[in-house]
């Protein structure tokens, strides 16, 4: 399975919008900033037929240590979650 990378990125979008690799890049960097600026603000972000990123609590819990088996307590952490949208889910399957 091929990877895409932010390198691989800029050189597509500077093609397709007839962009220099510096502007391509600057339109990248500052397009997932506010991405990451309203998620660590608690926004969603909504990208029509693409899909949504949600920023998700999740909370204490307790477990167990995989290797010494002893109850420990998970602490309670921030992360992001993403949901498809109904057209590109389409499109894959």
């Amino acid at each position: 399975m091929k990877k895409l990378n932010r390198k691989d990125l800029v050189e597509l979008l500077s093609e397709e919008a007839h962009l220099s690799k510096k502007e391509a890049r600057n339109v990248i960097d500052i397009t997932f900033g506010l991405m990451e600026k309203a998620l660590l603000n608690g926004e969603e972000v909504n990208i029509t037929n693409f899909g949504v990123f949600m920023p998700k609590l999740r909370q204490q819990r307790d477990g167990t240590h995989p290797k010494q088996h002893n109850r420990i307590v998970i602490k309670e952490k921030r992360s992001v979650t993403f949901k498809l949208s109904k057209n590109l889910k389409q499109k894959l399957n």
